[in-house]
Protein backbone atom coordinates (compact mmCIF):
# COMPACT_ATOMS: atom_id res chain seq x y z
CA UNK A 1 0.00 0.00 0.00
CA UNK A 2 2.88 2.36 0.19
CA UNK A 3 2.18 3.92 -3.59
CA UNK A 4 -1.00 5.08 -1.91
CA UNK A 5 0.06 6.78 0.58
CA UNK A 6 0.32 10.90 0.00
CA UNK A 7 -1.18 10.05 -3.52
CA UNK A 8 -4.91 11.24 -2.81
CA UNK A 9 -6.82 14.30 -1.04
CA UNK A 10 -5.79 16.11 2.03
CA UNK A 11 -8.02 16.41 5.10
CA UNK A 12 -8.16 20.46 5.36
CA UNK A 13 -7.60 21.77 8.96
CA UNK A 14 -10.76 23.45 10.61
CA UNK A 15 -9.59 24.74 14.09
CA UNK A 16 -6.76 24.11 16.42
CA UNK A 17 -7.11 24.28 20.37
CA UNK A 18 -3.32 25.14 21.34
CA UNK A 19 -0.34 27.58 22.21
CA UNK A 20 3.06 26.44 22.60
CA UNK A 21 3.98 28.53 25.53
CA UNK A 22 7.53 26.99 25.60
CA UNK A 23 8.60 28.98 22.35
CA UNK A 24 10.69 32.13 23.68
CA UNK A 25 8.25 35.28 22.27
CA UNK A 26 6.25 32.76 20.23
CA UNK A 27 3.10 35.26 20.73
CA UNK A 28 3.26 38.14 18.84
CA UNK A 29 0.31 40.94 18.00
CA UNK A 30 0.48 41.57 14.45
CA UNK A 31 1.02 45.09 13.31
CA UNK A 32 -2.59 45.26 12.25
CA UNK A 33 -4.12 44.88 15.92
CA UNK A 34 -6.45 42.73 14.71
CA UNK A 35 -4.58 39.22 14.69
CA UNK A 36 -2.25 37.69 16.65
CA UNK A 37 0.72 34.92 16.13
CA UNK A 38 1.89 32.13 17.56
CA UNK A 39 3.17 28.76 16.90
CA UNK A 40 2.09 25.10 17.89
CA UNK A 41 3.86 21.46 16.77
CA UNK A 42 5.19 22.46 13.08
CA UNK A 43 2.21 24.81 12.75
CA UNK A 44 2.09 28.81 12.31
CA UNK A 45 -1.59 29.86 13.85
CA UNK A 46 -3.19 33.45 12.79
CA UNK A 47 -6.15 34.11 14.30
CA UNK A 48 -8.56 37.28 14.90
CA UNK A 49 -8.98 38.55 17.89
CA UNK A 50 -12.42 39.26 17.26
CA UNK A 51 -14.14 36.76 15.17
CA UNK A 52 -11.21 34.07 16.57
CA UNK A 53 -11.26 32.63 13.23
CA UNK A 54 -8.11 30.78 12.31
CA UNK A 55 -5.32 30.89 9.21
CA UNK A 56 -2.33 27.95 8.67
CA UNK A 57 0.63 28.00 7.87
CA UNK A 58 2.26 24.36 7.50
CA UNK A 59 5.49 23.14 6.07
CA UNK A 60 7.92 22.89 9.11
CA UNK A 61 8.99 18.95 9.59
CA UNK A 62 9.33 19.42 13.44
CA UNK A 63 8.25 22.03 16.02
CA UNK A 64 8.95 25.05 15.70
CA UNK A 65 11.66 26.82 18.16
CA UNK A 66 11.02 30.47 17.46
CA UNK A 67 8.85 32.84 15.61
CA UNK A 68 9.37 36.87 14.72
CA UNK A 69 7.00 39.13 12.60
CA UNK A 70 8.83 42.03 10.32
CA UNK A 71 7.65 45.48 11.40
CA UNK A 72 5.41 46.16 8.94
CA UNK A 73 3.84 42.84 9.37
CA UNK A 74 4.12 41.80 5.90
CA UNK A 75 6.52 38.91 6.54
CA UNK A 76 6.50 36.03 9.36
CA UNK A 77 10.24 34.33 9.98
CA UNK A 78 9.96 30.84 12.00
CA UNK A 79 12.63 28.14 12.64
CA UNK A 80 12.56 25.03 13.58
CA UNK A 81 14.27 22.34 15.70
CA UNK A 82 15.61 19.00 14.33
CA UNK A 83 17.69 16.06 14.80
CA UNK A 84 21.55 16.26 15.54
CA UNK A 85 23.22 15.98 12.09
CA UNK A 86 20.40 17.76 10.51
CA UNK A 87 19.81 20.79 9.43
CA UNK A 88 17.25 23.26 10.74
CA UNK A 89 14.62 25.67 7.75
CA UNK A 90 14.09 28.94 8.17
CA UNK A 91 10.46 29.50 6.90
CA UNK A 92 9.64 33.10 5.87
CA UNK A 93 6.07 33.78 5.15
CA UNK A 94 4.27 36.35 2.96
CA UNK A 95 1.65 37.44 5.96
CA UNK A 96 -1.47 38.95 3.06
CA UNK A 97 -0.66 35.71 0.13
CA UNK A 98 -0.32 33.06 3.50
CA UNK A 99 2.53 31.57 0.92
CA UNK A 100 5.89 30.43 1.62
CA UNK A 101 8.03 33.75 0.57
CA UNK A 102 11.56 31.80 1.17
CA UNK A 103 12.75 28.97 2.47
CA UNK A 104 16.97 29.17 4.33
CA UNK A 105 18.79 26.34 5.13
CA UNK A 106 22.23 26.55 6.97
CA UNK A 107 22.34 26.11 10.87
CA UNK A 108 22.52 22.41 12.39
CA UNK A 109 19.98 21.02 14.67
CA UNK A 110 18.13 24.08 16.04
CA UNK A 111 17.03 27.93 15.09
CA UNK A 112 17.58 29.08 18.40
CA UNK A 113 16.63 32.97 17.41
CA UNK A 114 15.43 35.36 14.35
CA UNK A 115 14.85 39.09 14.11
CA UNK A 116 14.31 41.45 10.72
CA UNK A 117 15.78 44.41 10.09
CA UNK A 118 13.42 47.62 10.49
CA UNK A 119 13.08 48.26 6.66
CA UNK A 120 12.79 44.62 6.37
CA UNK A 121 15.62 44.05 3.94
CA UNK A 122 17.32 41.22 5.68
CA UNK A 123 16.84 38.80 8.75
CA UNK A 124 19.80 37.70 11.32
CA UNK A 125 19.35 33.72 12.85
CA UNK A 126 21.02 32.11 15.50
CA UNK A 127 21.82 28.21 15.66
CA UNK A 128 21.58 26.39 18.63
CA UNK A 129 24.59 24.90 20.83
CA UNK A 130 24.73 22.46 18.20
CA UNK A 131 25.41 25.00 15.69
CA UNK A 132 26.97 28.23 17.17
CA UNK A 133 27.03 30.52 14.13
CA UNK A 134 24.79 33.77 13.51
CA UNK A 135 24.15 34.40 9.92
CA UNK A 136 22.50 37.55 8.01
CA UNK A 137 20.10 36.63 5.07
CA UNK A 138 18.96 39.15 1.86
CA UNK A 139 15.19 39.05 2.65
CA UNK A 140 14.48 40.10 -1.34
CA UNK A 141 17.18 37.39 -2.91
CA UNK A 142 16.51 34.89 -0.60
CA UNK A 143 20.46 34.31 -0.14
CA UNK A 144 22.72 34.16 2.67
CA UNK A 145 24.99 37.36 2.57
CA UNK A 146 27.23 36.17 5.22
CA UNK A 147 28.04 33.98 8.53
CA UNK A 148 30.12 34.39 11.58
CA UNK A 149 30.77 32.34 15.01
CA UNK A 150 27.84 33.55 17.36
CA UNK A 151 30.39 33.59 20.60
CA UNK A 152 33.77 33.82 21.86
CA UNK A 153 35.48 30.11 21.99
CA UNK A 154 35.40 30.49 25.44
CA UNK A 155 31.76 31.85 25.88
CA UNK A 156 28.42 30.16 26.13
CA UNK A 157 25.82 29.63 23.47
CA UNK A 158 23.85 32.85 22.29
CA UNK A 159 20.22 32.86 23.15
CA UNK A 160 18.76 36.06 21.83
CA UNK A 161 19.39 38.64 19.13
CA UNK A 162 17.69 41.94 17.87
CA UNK A 163 17.64 44.15 15.47
CA UNK A 164 18.26 48.21 16.19
CA UNK A 165 14.74 50.02 15.38
CA UNK A 166 16.41 52.67 12.49
CA UNK A 167 19.14 51.29 11.22
CA UNK A 168 19.59 47.48 8.94
CA UNK A 169 23.28 46.96 9.55
CA UNK A 170 23.38 47.10 13.40
CA UNK A 171 21.96 43.90 15.85
CA UNK A 172 22.59 42.82 19.11
CA UNK A 173 23.13 39.15 20.19
CA UNK A 174 23.58 38.06 23.84
CA UNK A 175 23.53 35.12 25.78
CA UNK A 176 25.20 32.84 27.92
CA UNK A 177 28.29 35.04 29.11
CA UNK A 178 28.29 36.52 25.83
CA UNK A 179 26.90 40.47 24.97
CA UNK A 180 27.92 41.69 21.75
CA UNK A 181 27.36 44.31 18.89
CA UNK A 182 27.25 43.61 15.30
CA UNK A 183 27.67 45.73 12.21
CA UNK A 184 27.00 44.63 8.76
CA UNK A 185 29.69 45.57 6.52
CA UNK A 186 27.59 44.65 2.90
CA UNK A 187 30.37 45.42 0.01
CA UNK A 188 32.90 43.13 2.16
CA UNK A 189 30.15 40.44 3.08
CA UNK A 190 30.77 40.83 6.37
CA UNK A 191 29.82 41.30 9.83
CA UNK A 192 31.78 42.51 12.20
CA UNK A 193 31.32 41.87 16.33
CA UNK A 194 32.21 43.90 19.32
CA UNK A 195 32.42 42.91 22.59
CA UNK A 196 29.99 44.73 25.39
CA UNK A 197 31.76 45.77 28.37
CA UNK A 198 29.57 45.24 31.20
CA UNK A 199 32.52 45.63 34.42
CA UNK A 200 32.48 42.94 37.21
CA UNK A 201 28.91 41.84 36.52
CA UNK A 202 28.41 38.42 34.91
CA UNK A 203 25.25 37.68 33.43
CA UNK A 204 23.28 34.88 31.62
CA UNK A 205 20.91 36.70 28.90
CA UNK A 206 17.12 35.80 27.69
CA UNK A 207 16.28 38.60 26.42
CA UNK A 208 16.76 41.70 24.70
CA UNK A 209 15.19 44.91 23.86
CA UNK A 210 16.00 48.00 21.91
CA UNK A 211 15.03 51.53 22.78
CA UNK A 212 13.05 53.52 20.77
CA UNK A 213 16.05 56.24 19.67
CA UNK A 214 18.58 53.27 19.32
CA UNK A 215 20.56 55.07 22.38
CA UNK A 216 20.26 51.94 24.40
CA UNK A 217 19.30 48.31 24.78
CA UNK A 218 18.31 46.42 27.66
CA UNK A 219 18.69 43.19 28.48
CA UNK A 220 16.82 40.48 31.05
CA UNK A 221 18.73 38.33 32.96
CA UNK A 222 18.89 34.93 34.56
CA UNK A 223 19.06 36.94 38.08
CA UNK A 224 16.52 38.69 37.70
CA UNK A 225 17.89 42.20 36.66
CA UNK A 226 17.92 44.36 33.68
CA UNK A 227 21.30 45.77 31.74
CA UNK A 228 21.08 49.00 29.94
CA UNK A 229 24.01 49.42 27.62
CA UNK A 230 24.45 51.76 25.27
CA UNK A 231 24.20 51.33 21.59
CA UNK A 232 26.92 53.70 20.84
CA UNK A 233 30.02 52.51 22.84
CA UNK A 234 28.54 49.31 23.65
CA UNK A 235 29.42 49.83 27.67
CA UNK A 236 27.42 49.22 30.60
CA UNK A 237 25.01 52.20 31.32
CA UNK A 238 22.83 51.25 34.55
CA UNK A 239 21.07 47.88 35.86
CA UNK A 240 18.65 47.07 38.21
CA UNK A 241 16.93 46.78 40.41
CA UNK A 242 19.80 46.35 43.01
CA UNK A 243 17.34 44.52 45.67
CA UNK A 244 14.47 42.38 45.10
CA UNK A 245 15.16 41.31 42.09
CA UNK A 246 12.62 39.57 39.84
CA UNK A 247 12.44 35.60 40.79
CA UNK A 248 13.21 33.39 38.39
CA UNK A 249 14.99 35.81 35.81
CA UNK A 250 13.54 38.11 33.34
CA UNK A 251 11.99 36.07 30.23
CA UNK A 252 10.39 38.90 28.45
CA UNK A 253 11.09 42.69 27.96
CA UNK A 254 9.44 45.25 26.02
CA UNK A 255 9.59 48.82 25.78
CA UNK A 256 6.49 50.83 25.69
CA UNK A 257 5.94 54.54 24.24
CA UNK A 258 6.33 56.26 26.94
CA UNK A 259 10.16 54.90 27.74
CA UNK A 260 9.05 52.80 30.80
CA UNK A 261 9.34 48.67 30.23
CA UNK A 262 7.30 45.85 30.49
CA UNK A 263 8.97 42.59 32.14
CA UNK A 264 8.17 39.27 32.22
CA UNK A 265 9.63 36.88 35.00
CA UNK A 266 10.01 33.10 34.74
CA UNK A 267 7.52 33.10 38.57
CA UNK A 268 4.62 34.86 36.18
CA UNK A 269 4.98 38.64 37.43
CA UNK A 270 4.20 40.84 34.50
CA UNK A 271 5.92 44.83 36.16
CA UNK A 272 5.80 48.16 34.51
CA UNK A 273 9.50 49.34 35.24
CA UNK A 274 11.30 53.01 34.92
CA UNK A 275 14.94 53.63 33.97
CA UNK A 276 17.69 53.95 36.35
CA UNK A 277 16.37 51.90 39.08
CA UNK A 278 14.04 49.39 37.18
CA UNK A 279 11.68 49.06 40.21
CA UNK A 280 8.13 47.56 39.25
CA UNK A 281 5.85 50.57 39.50
CA UNK A 282 2.82 48.24 39.00
CA UNK A 283 2.84 44.48 38.95
CA UNK A 284 0.28 41.66 37.59
CA UNK A 285 0.76 38.44 39.38
CA UNK A 286 0.23 35.14 36.46
CA UNK A 287 0.10 31.23 36.98
CA UNK A 288 3.04 30.46 35.09
CA UNK A 289 6.36 31.73 34.08
CA UNK A 290 5.84 34.58 31.14
CA UNK A 291 7.48 33.42 27.97
CA UNK A 292 6.13 36.45 25.84
CA UNK A 293 4.96 40.03 26.18
CA UNK A 294 3.48 41.70 22.66
CA UNK A 295 2.06 44.96 22.38
CA UNK A 296 -1.20 46.03 20.39
CA UNK A 297 -1.03 49.13 18.80
CA UNK A 298 0.73 52.32 21.10
CA UNK A 299 0.29 49.76 23.84
CA UNK A 300 -2.92 50.47 25.29
CA UNK A 301 -3.57 46.24 25.70
CA UNK A 302 -0.67 44.10 25.28
CA UNK A 303 -0.76 40.27 25.41
CA UNK A 304 1.30 37.50 27.40
CA UNK A 305 2.30 33.96 26.56
CA UNK A 306 3.06 31.69 29.76
CA UNK A 307 4.84 28.32 30.23
CA UNK A 308 1.33 27.01 30.97
CA UNK A 309 0.39 27.75 27.34
CA UNK A 310 -2.04 30.18 28.33
CA UNK A 311 -3.01 33.22 26.40
CA UNK A 312 -3.73 36.42 28.42
CA UNK A 313 -5.02 39.71 27.28
CA UNK A 314 -3.90 42.84 29.24
CA UNK A 315 -5.06 46.19 29.62
CA UNK A 316 -2.83 48.84 30.16
CA UNK A 317 -4.72 51.39 32.17
CA UNK A 318 -6.42 49.47 34.65
CA UNK A 319 -2.84 46.67 34.25
CA UNK A 320 -5.48 43.84 34.95
CA UNK A 321 -5.31 40.62 32.99
CA UNK A 322 -7.84 38.84 31.57
CA UNK A 323 -7.53 35.03 30.14
CA UNK A 324 -8.49 34.53 26.49
CA UNK A 325 -7.01 30.91 25.55
CA UNK A 326 -6.03 27.90 27.49
CA UNK A 327 -4.99 24.65 26.61
CA UNK A 328 -2.46 21.84 27.80
CA UNK A 329 0.47 22.60 28.40
CA UNK A 330 1.80 18.64 27.99
CA UNK A 331 1.10 15.89 25.96
CA UNK A 332 -2.87 15.22 25.34
CA UNK A 333 -3.09 11.12 26.43
CA UNK A 334 -6.88 10.43 25.59
CA UNK A 335 -9.86 12.07 23.58
CA UNK A 336 -13.55 11.19 23.42
CA UNK A 337 -16.89 12.28 22.59
CA UNK A 338 -20.15 11.89 24.96
CA UNK A 339 -22.32 9.40 23.25
CA UNK A 340 -24.74 11.24 21.26
CA UNK A 341 -23.36 14.77 20.57
CA UNK A 342 -20.24 16.57 18.47
CA UNK A 343 -20.59 19.64 20.92
CA UNK A 344 -18.47 18.42 23.50
CA UNK A 345 -15.54 16.24 23.82
CA UNK A 346 -13.30 15.42 26.93
CA UNK A 347 -9.29 15.43 26.82
CA UNK A 348 -6.37 14.44 29.29
CA UNK A 349 -3.36 15.17 29.77
CA UNK A 350 -0.84 15.21 32.78
CA UNK A 351 -2.90 16.12 36.16
CA UNK A 352 -6.41 17.08 33.90
CA UNK A 353 -9.31 16.74 32.54
CA UNK A 354 -11.02 18.96 30.73
CA UNK A 355 -14.12 19.47 28.95
CA UNK A 356 -14.06 21.60 26.27
CA UNK A 357 -17.17 23.15 23.75
CA UNK A 358 -16.81 22.15 20.05
CA UNK A 359 -17.96 25.05 18.28
CA UNK A 360 -16.32 27.57 19.95
CA UNK A 361 -13.40 26.01 21.02
CA UNK A 362 -13.89 27.41 24.28
CA UNK A 363 -12.97 25.18 27.81
CA UNK A 364 -15.92 24.79 29.86
CA UNK A 365 -14.70 22.66 32.88
CA UNK A 366 -11.36 21.70 34.21
CA UNK A 367 -10.51 18.93 36.92
CA UNK A 368 -6.79 19.16 38.15
CA UNK A 369 -5.80 16.19 40.39
CA UNK A 370 -2.24 17.58 41.32
CA UNK A 371 1.12 15.36 41.33
CA UNK A 372 -0.56 12.64 39.21
CA UNK A 373 -1.07 11.82 35.57
CA UNK A 374 -5.06 10.87 33.83
CA UNK A 375 -4.23 7.92 31.07
CA UNK A 376 -7.39 7.70 29.67
CA UNK A 377 -11.33 9.56 30.24
CA UNK A 378 -14.83 7.64 29.36
CA UNK A 379 -18.12 9.22 29.32
CA UNK A 380 -20.96 7.33 31.36
CA UNK A 381 -24.21 6.57 28.15
CA UNK A 382 -26.14 8.57 30.36
CA UNK A 383 -23.40 11.26 30.54
CA UNK A 384 -23.87 11.94 34.15
CA UNK A 385 -20.03 10.88 34.75
CA UNK A 386 -16.98 11.17 33.58
CA UNK A 387 -14.88 8.01 34.17
CA UNK A 388 -10.82 8.35 34.39
CA UNK A 389 -7.69 6.45 34.76
CA UNK A 390 -4.72 7.59 36.91
CA UNK A 391 -1.11 6.66 37.12
CA UNK A 392 -1.72 6.04 40.90
CA UNK A 393 -3.56 3.08 40.65
CA UNK A 394 -6.99 4.69 41.26
CA UNK A 395 -10.25 5.39 39.20
CA UNK A 396 -11.97 8.49 39.58
CA UNK A 397 -15.24 9.73 38.34
CA UNK A 398 -16.34 13.12 38.02
CA UNK A 399 -19.63 15.34 37.56
CA UNK A 400 -19.47 16.96 34.17
CA UNK A 401 -21.25 19.75 34.88
CA UNK A 402 -19.47 20.59 38.17
CA UNK A 403 -16.25 18.51 38.20
CA UNK A 404 -16.81 17.22 41.62
CA UNK A 405 -15.54 14.04 42.45
CA UNK A 406 -18.57 11.26 42.69
CA UNK A 407 -16.43 8.37 44.06
CA UNK A 408 -12.91 7.14 43.97
CA UNK A 409 -11.76 3.02 43.27
CA UNK A 410 -8.37 2.56 45.77
CA UNK A 411 -6.35 -0.40 44.15
CA UNK A 412 -7.70 -0.89 41.01
CA UNK A 413 -4.68 -1.79 39.96
CA UNK A 414 -1.04 -1.74 41.89
CA UNK A 415 1.30 -0.24 38.65
CA UNK A 416 -1.69 2.50 37.74
CA UNK A 417 -4.42 2.47 35.28
CA UNK A 418 -3.67 2.45 31.93
CA UNK A 419 -6.82 2.14 29.81
CA UNK A 420 -10.49 1.92 30.55
CA UNK A 421 -14.01 1.55 29.34
CA UNK A 422 -17.60 1.21 30.04
CA UNK A 423 -20.39 -0.89 29.23
CA UNK A 424 -23.55 0.86 27.20
CA UNK A 425 -25.99 0.56 30.12
CA UNK A 426 -23.42 2.61 32.63
CA UNK A 427 -23.29 -0.89 34.92
CA UNK A 428 -19.81 -2.07 34.48
CA UNK A 429 -16.33 -0.72 34.02
CA UNK A 430 -13.81 -2.13 32.45
CA UNK A 431 -9.58 -1.27 33.64
CA UNK A 432 -6.67 -2.26 32.10
CA UNK A 433 -3.08 -1.84 34.26
CA UNK A 434 0.64 -1.90 33.87
CA UNK A 435 0.67 -5.16 35.25
CA UNK A 436 -0.96 -6.54 32.43
CA UNK A 437 -4.48 -7.30 34.31
CA UNK A 438 -8.29 -6.57 32.86
CA UNK A 439 -10.36 -6.17 35.49
CA UNK A 440 -14.16 -5.55 35.61
CA UNK A 441 -16.19 -3.44 38.27
CA UNK A 442 -20.01 -3.08 38.92
CA UNK A 443 -21.20 0.03 39.61
CA UNK A 444 -24.00 0.38 41.62
CA UNK A 445 -25.59 3.02 42.97
CA UNK A 446 -23.58 4.01 45.94
CA UNK A 447 -21.20 0.72 45.71
CA UNK A 448 -18.22 -0.33 43.34
CA UNK A 449 -17.60 -4.19 43.51
CA UNK A 450 -14.86 -5.93 41.69
CA UNK A 451 -16.56 -8.80 39.58
CA UNK A 452 -13.38 -10.24 37.91
CA UNK A 453 -10.11 -10.34 37.37
CA UNK A 454 -8.62 -11.25 33.96
CA UNK A 455 -5.03 -12.56 34.02
CA UNK A 456 -3.88 -13.15 30.52
CA UNK A 457 -1.30 -10.53 29.05
CA UNK A 458 2.00 -10.22 30.31
CA UNK A 459 2.18 -6.73 30.12
CA UNK A 460 0.72 -3.12 30.26
CA UNK A 461 -2.51 -3.06 28.14
CA UNK A 462 -2.75 -0.17 26.06
CA UNK A 463 -6.58 0.03 24.75
CA UNK A 464 -9.78 -1.65 25.85
CA UNK A 465 -13.12 -1.63 23.31
CA UNK A 466 -16.12 -2.80 24.52
CA UNK A 467 -19.04 -4.20 21.89
CA UNK A 468 -22.25 -2.78 21.93
CA UNK A 469 -24.16 -5.33 23.88
CA UNK A 470 -21.89 -5.75 26.41
CA UNK A 471 -20.91 -9.14 25.86
CA UNK A 472 -17.67 -9.26 24.41
CA UNK A 473 -14.71 -6.86 24.95
CA UNK A 474 -11.04 -6.30 23.06
CA UNK A 475 -8.17 -5.36 25.20
CA UNK A 476 -4.91 -4.26 23.05
CA UNK A 477 -1.66 -5.33 24.81
CA UNK A 478 2.47 -3.93 24.71
CA UNK A 479 3.29 -7.83 25.32
CA UNK A 480 1.97 -8.40 21.05
CA UNK A 481 -1.21 -9.44 22.21
CA UNK A 482 -4.90 -8.36 21.01
CA UNK A 483 -7.58 -10.72 23.26
CA UNK A 484 -10.90 -10.95 23.16
CA UNK A 485 -13.07 -11.42 26.02
CA UNK A 486 -16.40 -13.15 26.58
CA UNK A 487 -17.91 -10.68 29.32
CA UNK A 488 -20.76 -13.13 30.21
CA UNK A 489 -17.80 -16.55 31.12
CA UNK A 490 -15.19 -14.12 32.01
CA UNK A 491 -13.01 -15.54 29.78
CA UNK A 492 -11.11 -15.67 26.49
CA UNK A 493 -13.06 -16.32 23.11
CA UNK A 494 -9.49 -15.57 20.89
CA UNK A 495 -5.90 -14.17 21.40
CA UNK A 496 -4.32 -12.57 18.19
CA UNK A 497 -0.53 -12.73 18.10
CA UNK A 498 1.79 -9.96 16.29
CA UNK A 499 5.76 -8.99 16.48
CA UNK A 500 4.42 -5.45 17.70
CA UNK A 501 3.46 -3.56 20.68
CA UNK A 502 -0.18 -3.22 20.46
CA UNK A 503 -1.51 0.48 20.93
CA UNK A 504 -4.89 1.12 19.66
CA UNK A 505 -7.47 -1.64 18.57
CA UNK A 506 -11.56 -0.66 17.28
CA UNK A 507 -14.45 -2.79 16.42
CA UNK A 508 -15.54 -2.50 13.00
CA UNK A 509 -19.06 -1.24 12.66
CA UNK A 510 -20.85 -4.73 11.93
CA UNK A 511 -18.31 -6.04 14.98
CA UNK A 512 -17.51 -9.05 13.09
CA UNK A 513 -13.63 -7.37 12.67
CA UNK A 514 -11.42 -5.50 14.50
CA UNK A 515 -8.51 -3.33 13.27
CA UNK A 516 -5.41 -2.95 15.12
CA UNK A 517 -2.22 -0.84 15.28
CA UNK A 518 0.77 -0.16 17.12
CA UNK A 519 5.21 0.23 16.83
CA UNK A 520 5.52 -1.82 13.62
CA UNK A 521 3.84 0.94 12.08
CA UNK A 522 1.22 -1.23 10.37
CA UNK A 523 -2.85 -1.15 10.34
CA UNK A 524 -3.89 -5.24 10.75
CA UNK A 525 -7.65 -6.09 9.68
CA UNK A 526 -8.38 -9.00 11.74
CA UNK A 527 -11.94 -11.81 12.17
CA UNK A 528 -12.81 -11.87 15.74
CA UNK A 529 -14.67 -15.65 15.10
CA UNK A 530 -11.10 -16.98 14.56
CA UNK A 531 -8.25 -14.31 14.66
CA UNK A 532 -7.20 -14.72 11.56
CA UNK A 533 -5.16 -11.96 9.40
CA UNK A 534 -7.51 -10.39 6.83
CA UNK A 535 -4.77 -8.18 5.57
CA UNK A 536 -2.39 -5.40 6.66
CA UNK A 537 -1.47 -1.99 5.27
CA UNK A 538 1.39 0.19 6.06
CA UNK A 539 0.48 2.49 8.50
CA UNK A 540 2.70 5.63 8.48
CA UNK A 541 5.99 6.30 6.88
CA UNK A 542 7.79 6.30 10.49
CA UNK A 543 6.78 6.38 13.83
CA UNK A 544 4.54 4.23 16.11
CA UNK A 545 0.47 4.48 15.67
CA UNK A 546 -0.51 6.02 18.60
CA UNK A 547 -3.99 6.82 17.98
CA UNK A 548 -7.02 5.39 16.12
CA UNK A 549 -10.68 5.25 15.48
CA UNK A 550 -13.36 4.73 13.24
CA UNK A 551 -16.39 6.59 11.71
CA UNK A 552 -19.69 5.26 12.59
CA UNK A 553 -20.31 3.98 9.18
CA UNK A 554 -17.36 2.29 8.82
CA UNK A 555 -16.17 3.99 5.22
CA UNK A 556 -13.48 5.81 7.23
CA UNK A 557 -10.53 5.59 10.27
CA UNK A 558 -7.99 7.85 10.96
CA UNK A 559 -4.52 7.04 12.57
CA UNK A 560 -2.35 9.57 14.49
CA UNK A 561 1.41 8.13 14.73
CA UNK A 562 4.23 9.63 16.18
CA UNK A 563 6.96 11.15 14.20
CA UNK A 564 5.40 14.47 13.19
CA UNK A 565 1.69 14.10 14.25
CA UNK A 566 0.35 13.48 11.24
CA UNK A 567 -3.31 12.02 10.77
CA UNK A 568 -3.86 9.59 7.91
CA UNK A 569 -7.73 8.91 6.80
CA UNK A 570 -8.59 5.49 5.50
CA UNK A 571 -10.86 4.95 3.00
CA UNK A 572 -11.06 1.40 1.54
CA UNK A 573 -7.21 0.98 0.29
CA UNK A 574 -7.06 4.09 -0.29
CA UNK A 575 -4.95 6.47 2.15
CA UNK A 576 -5.31 10.50 2.61
CA UNK A 577 -2.31 12.78 3.95
CA UNK A 578 -3.12 15.14 6.28
CA UNK A 579 -0.96 17.47 8.06
CA UNK A 580 -1.90 18.69 10.83
CA UNK A 581 -0.98 18.49 14.68
CA UNK A 582 -1.25 16.20 17.97
CA UNK A 583 -4.00 16.57 19.42
CA UNK A 584 -6.28 18.57 16.93
CA UNK A 585 -9.72 18.58 17.30
CA UNK A 586 -11.37 19.58 13.28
Amino acid sequence: MAEDIGALSRLQLESIIGFNGKVPSGLSVHPDGENIIYPLGCTTIIQNLNSGQQAFLESHTNNISFLTVSKSGKYIATGQVTYMGFKADILIYDYFAKVIHATMTLHQAKVEALAFSPNELYLVSIGGQDDGSVVIWNVATKTSICGHPATVPTAGNALAVKFANHMDDVFITAGTGTLRLWLLDLPNRKIRPTECQTGVLKRMINCIEVSKDDNFFYCGTTTGDILMVSMKTGLLSNYGPIKDKFSLGITAIVELKSGDLLVGSGDGIIAMCRAPNFKPLKKIHMDSGITSISLRGLGHQFFVGTLASQIYRCNFTEFKEELITTCHSDSILDVTFPCGTSDLFGTCSKAEIRIWHTPTNKELLRIVVPNMTCNSIEFMRDGRSIISAWNDGKIRAFTPETGKLMYTINNAHHDGVTAIAVTSDGKKIISGGGEGQLRVWEIGSKTQRLIEVLKEHSSTISCIKVKKNNQECVSASFDGTCIIWDLIRYARNQMILANTLFKCVCYYPDEYQIITSGKDRKIGYWEVFDGSVIRELDGSLSGSINGMDITANGDYFLTEWESDGKLFRYQNDNVHNCDSESGIMS
